[in-house]
């Protein structure tokens, strides 16, 4: 019988990358971490782990064995969501981690609704941006990321996670010199003299609002690059740049600056919240996607 919790050491190890990283983790030195893989091994009978320079990479038999153990965590995960669902009250810690907007306009209310309805159940809710929340979901430092999706940058959806959609969130064009009569092509096009602000190079939204400025004829001038949102909405309030702003940022209240809308129906990003294949039925999951979907109704369109 091979020992579970140097299974999961392994698959720590593929999903982390470094002997450091998981030990770093898990509160264990590097040769701890070591030890027990080399006795998972010696139990195993086979070679699970070779050097590339100066790090370590899982073999083609550890790599076999990863999956067993997905296998096995997937059932773990069901049997506690199981017992969680056999008690009456709904107890224990969920770890959300959510990008930015979603923080701001939805996760206040959920919380609100939750400490309503389970009075015992402590959200613990931390800010990250989807590219780094997801991964952190597999390796079990959250219990759900809630993230986000643009039109034709489709996020990956490993098999090892549950994902369900929470809502489209309207993306609109922001400038103080909009013209609303202008149709959607013209609007975009007669801001391409314009400044622009943009998240950094590489992301989903980046590469979908480039895309939208090329398709008009002209090639954004990007003078300001910030994940931050907030700090988009002030440079457009202010005449310093254009943005393209989703509606969750005015928190279903009126806008502070002319919107809109963008050409091609392209217009809408995607919610959608993650947790570990197994997991969707747990009391304290269902709860929280429960209290999002509510906090969406509450949030409406912004008005305007």
């Amino acid at each position: 019988m091979f020992d579970l919790h140097r299974l999961r050491l392994l698959r720590e190890l593929k999903h982390r990358g470094t002997l450091a990283a998981v030990a770093a983790a898990l509160s264990y030195s590097p040769s701890s971490v070591s030890q027990q893989l080399s006795q998972l091994e010696r139990e195993v009978g086979v070679r699970l782990l070779e050097p590339v320079g100066r790090r370590v990479r899982l073999t083609a038999q550890a790599e076999i064995l990863v999956d067993h153990v997905e296998a096995v965590l997937e059932r773990l995960e069901r049997a506690e969501a199981d017992l969680a669902g056999s008690l009456t009250a709904v107890f224990g810690t969920l770890r959300i981690a959510s990008f930015q907007t979603a923080a701001l306009a939805l996760i206040p209310t959920a919380l609100s609704l939750v400490r309503d309805a389970h009075p015992q159940l402590r959200v613990h809710v931390t800010q990250a941006e989807p590219e780094e929340a997801l991964p952190a979901l597999l390796t079990h430092d959250f219990d759900m990321v809630l993230s986000e999706e643009y039109p034709g940058s489709p996020i990956p959806r490993p098999a090892e996670l549950e994902q369900e959609d929470l809502c489209e969130d309207p993306v609109r064009l922001a400038h103080p010199a909009l013209d609303s009569s202008q149709p959607p092509r013209e609007a975009l096009r007669a801001l391409a003299g314009s400044a622009w602000v943009m998240e950094p190079e590489g992301t989903p939204a980046r590469h979908r609002a480039v895309t939208l400025c090329r398709d008009a004829g002209f090639e954004p001038d990007v003078r300001f690059e910030s994940s931050d949102l907030l700090l988009h909405l002030r440079l457009a309030e202010r005449g310093h740049a254009a943005a393209m702003l989703p509606d969750l940022l005015w928190h279903g209240t009126a806008p502070t600056l002319p919107l809109h809308p963008l050409p091609d129906g392209r217009h809408c990003r995607k919610l959608i919240t993650a947790v570990r294949r197994g997991g969707s039925h747990h009391p304290a999951v269902r709860a929280f996607r429960q209290a999002l979907r509510e906090a969406v109704t509450q949030c409406g369109p912004a008005r305007g």
